[in-house]
C-alpha cells in the first residue's frame, strides 16, 4: 500500500471491522483517538494539517448517522461542518475522501432497486442530513468516493440489531413490517468493499464519484428478524415472537423508505465488486455481541 491512510471513527463498530480486515492485508491504518467531545472543524483541521493523508475514511459519525434511535439536530449541525471542513482540508492536501452515506437519501416510493442516477428526495431528517452531506463533498472534494450502503447492521449493544435482541429478550410479540423492503449489510462486508476500493484508488485509479452497495438479496425488516432470532437461539432459548404488520402501521414510516432496495451494478463494473449474501454474516455478528 503506497499511500498514507486515516482512518476517523476507528472505534466504531465499523471502523474495527476495517482495521480488522485491513491487518489480515497488511494495510494498516493511522486511526486516531478522537478529542472528548468528538471530531469537530477545529480539531480536524488540526490532525490533518499535521498528518497530510493520501486518504482519509471518515466514519467519525458513524454511530450517530447510522445506528442511532435518534436524529439530534444540534449534534448533526456540528458533525455537516466538520464533514464540509474535512472536504476542505482533503482537497487542499489532495487527499482522497471516502465517505459512507445511506439509503435514506431517497424516499422509497418505488418498488424496483434504486441506482446511482436516481433523483434524491429524502423523506426525514436523517435522509436529509445524508443528502447535504453529500452535496457538500462533491461540490468541495472532487477526489472522492460516496459509498451509499443498505441497512447497516452491527453488533454494538446500542445499534439497530442490539436494540432488538435486548427488546427481543423481554418475550411477547414485537411487530415488524413484512412490505418493507431494503439490502442488509453486516458491517464486515461493508468493510470488506471499503477496502477493496482502498485497493484499487491505490494503483492510481481515478474512480471518484458515487457508489451503492447492499448485501445480496432483499430482505424485510421481518425475514431480518427472523434470521437474527434463529442465531440467537443458540444463546437464548426464551426470545419474543415477531408479529407482521404493514410498513403504514410503523411508528418509523414517515422517516423510514418503504422500498429501499439499492441496484450495485456500478460497483460491480467499476470495482469488480459482487455483492455477498447478508445471511452469511448474521452468525458472526451475534457471536460477537452476545460474547460481549
Amino acid at each position: 500500500m503506497r499511500m498514507r491512510l486515516m482512518l476517523l471513527g476507528g472505534g466504531s463498530a465499523l471502523g474495527q471491522a476495517l482495521i480488522r480486515q485491513g491487518a489480515e492485508a497488511d494495510i494498516g491504518f493511522l486511526a486516531p483517538r478522537p478529542p472528548e467531545q468528538g471530531w469537530d472543524a477545529v480539531s480536524l483541521t488540526e490532525l490533518v494539517d499535521a498528518n497530510r493523508p493520501d486518504l482519509v475514511v471518515n466514519l467519525a459519525y458513524y454511530y450517530d448517522w447510522f445506528q442511532s434511535e435518534t436524529c439530534e439536530p444540534e449534534r448533526t449541525f456540528a458533525q455537516e461542518r466538520a464533514v464540509e471542513r474535512l472536504s476542505e482540508l482533503c482537497q487542499h492536501y489532495s487527499s482522497i475522501l471516502i465517505q459512507p452515506s445511506s439509503y435514506r437519501v431517497f424516499d422509497g416510493g418505488r418498488a424496483t432497486a434504486y441506482s446511482e442516477k436516481d433523483e434524491p428526495r429524502p423523506l426525514g431528517e436523517r435522509g436529509r442530513l445524508f443528502w447535504r452531506m453529500e452535496q457538500q463533498v462533491r461540490a468541495l472534494c472532487p477526489r472522492h468516493v460516496l459509498l451509499r450502503f443498505g441497512w447497516l447492521i452491527d453488533e454494538s449493544p446500542d445499534g439497530r440489531l442490539g436494540r432488538f435482541l435486548r427488546r427481543a429478550e423481554l418475550g411477547g410479540e414485537i411487530p415488524l413490517a413484512d412490505d418493507r423492503r431494503g439490502n442488509a449489510t453486516p458491517v464486515d462486508d461493508a468493510a470488506r468493499v471499503i477496502l477493496a476500493v482502498i485497493k484499487q484508488l491505490d494503483c492510481q485509479a481515478p474512480l471518484w464519484g458515487t457508489y451503492h452497495y447492499g448485501g445480496q438479496e432483499a430482505a424485510t425488516p421481518l425475514v431480518l428478524a427472523q434470521a437474527a432470532l434463529a442465531e440467537a437461539r443458540q444463546y437464548r432459548a426464551e426470545l419474543a415472537e415477531l408479529v407482521p404488520i404493514a410498513h403504514a402501521a410503523c411508528p418509523d414510516a414517515a422517516e423510514e423508505p418503504q422500498h429501499a432496495v439499492l441496484a450495485c451494478r456500478k460497483i460491480l463494473h467499476t470495482f469488480g465488486i459482487k455483492p455477498r449474501a447478508w445471511r452469511s454474516g448474521v452468525a458472526a455478528l451475534l457471536e460477537r455481541y452476545y460474547r460481549q
